[in-house]
């Protein structure tokens, strides 16, 4: 005989994932092309392969072990206080979801926080003033430099399937629905090119917000964010981070194709280390992907440095697949 006790992750990140369900854009029927079928079978196989794991709380008694909590739990009621044995029944199990929690942020692999308790007691803090919907868009500042966005010119197209499962603060990862190395490395040889003929306005180096991680730089931005960093992408699932101009940010999470950053709170009393621009556009899965991500950090471009580019273009160039 046994008993087990199970808590699926805590409730910000299972709010996160119904929220992200919920979200998922639903694009007009006349959008859907021919190859939806394939797309969507692409998604589910990625869907399966989990890049980062994060494993449930959970709390297994065989018959032995059941019986032997039992007869600890009445030795105390003769023996202890009742206010001590409260709250020893209640410390335990708070204790070993603290420890499984831990275990899932040092999963969600190397990032800006450092992996240690401190860094994990950090996040925890920050974790109470998290943004509570990711998917709806900042406020528009009228003094903002640029005035307007460049992506609702030309409207991204919806993003075929369901948005993937996302976890963490710092990090912040996404946990299915992975990129592969080849797109990779093509959206990264598209922005070394774009480096290598602009080398007085762009350059490359490792992320100084992430501390790991390839990341683009403007040498002279206009909206300052870690030294003037455009984009980072994460090498374990292929996701990014960047700062978008609001009507971008907008048109982003309508399509579903990012969400915002859990802690670009606007900042008040309570410190954050990013601004409200900054969001996380998801891996991208194929070719069509890789081609609208292109535009989405042409956008991140234009709100940093207030520069037009074309990375899209670029991209033809690029190593094919």
């Amino acid at each position: 005989m046994s008993l087990t006790l199970t808590a699926t992750r805590h409730p910000s990140q299972l709010g996160e994932e119904v929220k992200m369900a919920k979200n998922s854009p639903k694009p007009p029927s006349q959008q859907q092309s021919s190859n939806d079928e394939s797309m969507n079978q692409q998604v589910d196989a990625g869907s399966i392969n989990m890049v980062i794991r994060q494993d449930p709380f959970s709390i297994t008694l065989d018959a032995s072990a059941l019986l032997f909590s039992s007869i600890l739990l009445v030795i105390g009621m003769h023996t202890m206080s009742p206010l001590l044995l409260q709250s020893l029944v209640i410390a335990v199990p708070v204790l070993l979801l603290i420890r499984n929690d831990y275990h899932n942020f040092l999963n969600l692999g190397p990032g800006g926080t450092p992996p240690t308790p401190a860094g994990y007691a950090r996040l925890a803090w920050y974790r109470l003033f998290a943004l509570r919907d990711p998917f709806s868009p900042p406020p528009r500042d009228p003094k903002l430099l640029p005035e307007s966005g460049i992506l609702t010119k030309t409207p991204l197209p919806y993003r075929p399937g369901p948005r993937p499962a996302v976890a963490g603060l710092a990090p912040q990862r996404q946990l299915n629905q992975p990129g592969s190395p080849q797109i990779y490395d093509m959206l990264k040889s598209a922005i070394l090119k774009l480096v290598e003929s602009n080398p007085k306005k762009f350059t490359t180096a490792t992320s100084c917000l992430e501390k790991h991680g390839f990341a683009l730089f403007a040498r002279h931005p206009l909206n300052v964010c870690g030294n003037g960093e455009v984009v980072h992408i994460h090498t374990s699932d292929r996701s990014m981070h960047m700062n978008l101009h609001p009507d971008d940010i907008k048109e982003v999470l309508e399509k579903g194709w990012g969400q915002r950053h859990p802690m670009a709170w606007r900042s008040g009393w309570i410190y954050t280390p990013v601004p409200t621009t900054f969001v996380m556009i998801y891996a991208p899965r194929d070719e069509n992907d890789v081609k609208i991500v292109a535009k989405i950090i042409e956008a991140a471009i234009w709100y940093t440095a207030s520069e037009k580019v074309d990375i899209e273009g670029l991209l033809d160039c690029s190593s094919q697949i």
